[in-house]
């Protein structure tokens, strides 16, 4: 079963935009809370889950790029201990919406991207292990444990319920690329066992707009089959951490405060869903110079957080630094 859910009159922030860019995505009301689906997948599948993975780690086709490797080399499919005798995972892709955001310099506004993944939109584990309880398991007594451990895109494709794009991003059904992804595993079988070919979306067929569009050529040329990239090139591992943002990396294109979007805004399935975006507070003109000029207080570190939800004020000591770098990089565009 596709199971698709809207959650009205929660503690979530409600969409205020226009009917017609709900209507795009097929929705019938025009307020959304919480979007999201789900596939479930039985566990006796970890072990090919995890075949998938080692083919192509000892095939060569992952980089070995350390930041990258950081990433993936931790994640494993096996049984968690605190359910060992877990039968089912159940995979949730929630929809995120394009964060925009303003900064204040020289009497002129700034507007940044934030990507779905890299700002906080008051969605607690908490809430979707009710979701979960009630309304996916709907019977007492079962566990759910969530885990990061999983390789997350492939479990998704693996279950159905998504796709790779050409670009080895996760896709689903009316959210496009713009989601996160989470796992819980379940002592609960399901009825519904699912597992799929891993497969590209029929439109990335005859289609290479993300290809051409990626600036640093990290999007392998149609011929490969294996739906990997070159992550050495991809400029999301270097914007999201600390460092210097190596020279090869032309400086347009850099296109979003964290991470990038360069091969997803021009993807033809991410249409409607990058109608549908969410509006930060503006960082006013003395809080961009503050932020570019590394003085930082703690009346404008609790503010930044607060307004940007990338990061808690006691993790500014770490993500204020990448933010200035990033943003200096956007502004040199203008």
């Amino acid at each position: 079963m596709d199971t698709i859910t809207i959650i009205y009159n929660s503690n979530f922030q409600k969409w205020n935009g226009r009917k017609k860019d709900l209507l795009d995505l097929g929705f019938n009301d025009n307020h959304l809370d919480l979007f999201y689906k789900y596939k479930t997948i039985s566990v006796v599948h970890l072990n090919e889950l995890q075949e998938d993975i080692d083919k192509l780690r000892y095939g060569g086709k992952l980089s070995d790029n350390e930041i990258y490797r950081s990433y993936i080399d931790t994640k494993k499919f096996e049984i968690p201990e605190n359910i060992p005798n877990a039968k089912s995972i159940i995979i949730i892709a929630v929809f995120g919406k394009l964060g925009l955001v303003n900064f204040n310099l020289d009497g002129k506004k700034h507007e940044a991207m934030i990507p779905p993944n890299y700002y906080d939109d008051g969605l607690e584990i908490e809430d979707l292990e009710n979701i979960i309880l009630k309304k996916i398991i709907k019977e007492p007594g079962y566990k759910i444990d969530y885990t990061r451990n999983l390789h997350l895109k492939l479990l998704a494709v693996r279950s159905g319920l998504g796709k790779y794009g050409r670009n080895n991003i996760c896709y689903v059904d009316k959210m496009g690329s713009l989601l996160n992804l989470y796992a819980f595993f379940t002592d609960f079988q399901f009825d519904e066992d699912n597992w799929f070919e891993i497969r590209m979306m029929d439109k990335c067929e005859n289609c290479t707009i993300c290809i051409k569009t990626c600036p640093t050529g990290a999007i392998p040329v149609p011929t490969d089959e294996n739906l990997v990239i070159n992550a050495s090139k991809c400029v999301s591992v270097y914007n999201e951490i600390k460092g210097i943002i190596p020279d090869w990396i032309p400086s347009d294109a850099h296109n979003a405060l964290r991470g990038c979007m360069k091969c997803q805004l021009l993807c033809p399935c991410n249409r409607a869903p990058l109608k549908i975006t969410k509006r930060f507070e503006d960082i006013s003109e003395k809080e961009t110079n503050m932020i570019l000029d590394g003085k930082m207080d703690e009346k404008l570190v609790n503010s930044i957080s607060k307004k940007l939800k990338m990061f808690s004020p006691s993790d500014a000591d770490y993500m204020l630094p990448v933010i200035k770098r990033n943003l200096q990089f956007l502004l040199n565009q203008n």
